[in-house]
């Protein structure tokens, strides 16, 4: 049974060694690229300033309550979310430039490519949730619901972010050109628009309120309202199911997302010629 087990074990440490390689290799690569990180680090504040006051004094949220506090936990998961949009650039330039090709003629790990980026993709989008935090306290949100409840709703937010993350290395292992890429990641802003980021859904006619219900963002915004006890949770026998259980809803849609992209990007990686 030992003989067995052994080879797993084996395995899953040299996936793991190589995974990491590649990590500090993609955040090498952004000390080479300052444009990219104050980028990055700048859109919190921005996404707070505009979204908050331009947008936030004609929007009325029920009960009087601060928008600023409605709007704060739909920034955090449409932040990581359309950073989905610079994964599938990153994995197509690789392509284009022929490194795929090169790691795939490596002795390595087939999984460590993939996991290396949606690592990466981890750490600077946990950067840009620090960024971000400061900022929405610096405007007043605050999260009312003790240190453990917070602590659960950023990891229910990192759990979606990771599993995106898993969607941008497949999308980009698909469309292998950087140029179409940067083409496609703007065509990703509905997916975060539709939903409850920015308004109740209850306000949006009845087609729409039903895509912008079952739209994992909406669950992980709702899931983060929950557990922050910010303001926007809508209540009532109406409310659909995904909205009525948003940390659970949230965290099911994570999971079914890197039950489905995590190996087809695995396997993507393994097939020559992408």
């Amino acid at each position: 049974m030992t003989a067995l087990a052994q080879p797993q074990w084996s395995k899953l440490r040299f996936t793991v060694h190589d995974g990491l390689t590649v990590f500090y290799r993609n955040l090498l690569k952004l000390k080479h690229s300052p444009g990219q990180v104050i980028a990055g680090l700048a859109f919190p504040l921005v996404a707070v300033v505009l979204f908050g006051y331009v947008f936030g004094s004609a929007i009325p949220i029920d009960n009087g309550a601060n928008y600023r506090e409605y709007l704060m936990p739909g920034l955090f998961v449409m932040s990581l979310t359309m950073s989905i949009a610079g994964t599938l650039t990153v994995i197509a330039k690789d392509n284009g430039l022929g490194v795929m090709d090169r790691f795939r003629s490596m002795p390595m790990s087939r999984a460590a490519v993939p996991f290396g980026q949606t690592a990466a993709d981890l750490l600077v989008g946990a950067t840009g949730v620090v960024v971000m935090s400061l900022c929405g306290l610096a405007f007043g949100w605050r999260a009312h619901n003790g240190f453990g409840m917070t602590l659960a709703g950023f990891g229910v937010l990192f759990l979606m972010n990771f599993a995106v993350s898993w969607v941008g290395v497949f999308l980009g292992s698909v469309i292998k050109k950087e140029e179409t890429a940067s083409r496609v990641g703007p065509l990703l802003m509905p997916v975060t628009m539709i939903s409850n980021v920015f308004v109740p859904t209850s306000g949006m006619p009845d087609w729409l309120a039903v895509i912008a219900e079952w739209n994992p963002v909406s669950a992980t915004v709702g899931a983060l309202r929950v557990l922050f006890g910010n303001p926007g949770i809508p209540t009532g026998p109406d409310v659909a199911w995904p909205l009525a259980n948003p940390v659970l809803a949230s965290v099911g849609w994570s999971v079914l997302l890197l039950v489905v992209f995590a190996p087809l990007s695995v396997r993507n990686f393994n097939r020559a010629g992408l």
